[in-house]
């Protein structure tokens, strides 16, 4: 049988997935050619951050174990408490027993890609999302820290399947009767609230490149509504729109 070139083997690596690396290791173990020792090098270093993986996530679920003898375990959080301008948005996630989605985290350690990636897996898998979002108006009206409350109420409303455990990103929701466990930097320590935060996170930021379309010259594409040095002098100079937060902006206009 004729060897496979080098340049083939490299191909059939970049589009190994994270379970085709052992099978791949095993093809060309006894190649001893140093481009393909060099790839086998790179494929175990893989397999070794995979395992990383897979260790961290099971950490992650600590907090669902705990509590799913009591029936849906569903993760909150919200993102846009900072910005000047666009909603407040929460997401609710109930992910299914057992759920061992990778790379989950707190959605500010992500890429935007990787975010983009696990927003649809989150998705196609959890047994349930919720998103809450209330307008600047709402937020000037009842103040961000009410608004964020309410956001978090309406995702937990909008949930098909209604949960029997809150894990909270760090708050107690007030109104809601459903059992709450509040986490310090949750989104960091439970796979659901990180699910949370991360279909939150990709919720608002399309939202606000959606928002940059209709109201250009503000960058909020790429500032998401914080308060760059950018966005502030272009405050200054053509006003506000519809969607700033007049609470948020008054020392700027």
């Amino acid at each position: 049988m004729k060897e496979k070139r080098i340049t083939e083997i490299k191909e059939e690596f970049k589009a190994a997935g994270d379970l085709e690396l052992s099978s791949f290791m095993e093809a060309y173990g006894q190649d001893t050619r140093p481009g393909v020792r060099k790839l086998l090098e790179q494929a175990k270093k893989r397999v070794r951050k995979l395992k990383e993986e897979q260790e961290r996530i099971e950490g992650l679920r600590v907090y669902e174990e705990q509590y799913e003898a009591f029936g849906h375990v569903c993760g909150i959080d919200e993102v846009g408490r900072g910005p000047l301008a666009g909603p407040v948005v929460a997401g609710a996630v109930i992910l299914p027993k057992g759920c061992r989605i990778l790379y989950i985290n707190d959605s500010k350690k992500l890429t935007a890609k990787k975010r983009e990636e696990l927003y649809d897996i989150i998705m196609e898998e959890a047994v349930s999302v919720g998103i809450g979002m209330v307008s600047p108006q709402r937020i000037d009206e009842i103040n961000i820290l009410q608004a964020t409350y309410e956001a978090m109420r309406l995702a937990i409303q909008n949930l098909i399947v209604m949960p029997d455990i809150l894990l909270n990103d760090a708050v107690t929701i007030p109104g809601v009767a459903i059992r709450q466990i509040p986490i310090i930097k949750g989104d960091a320590k439970s796979i659901s609230i990180g699910a949370a935060s991360i279909v939150a996170k990709v919720t608002r930021d399309r939202l606000m490149e959606k928002y940059d379309l209709l109201l250009p010259g503000y960058g909020f594409a790429a500032n998401k509504g914080y308060g760059s040095a950018a966005h502030i002098a272009a405050i200054r100079e053509n006003g506000p729109t519809p969607i700033h937060r007049s609470t948020f902006i008054k020392n700027f206009v």
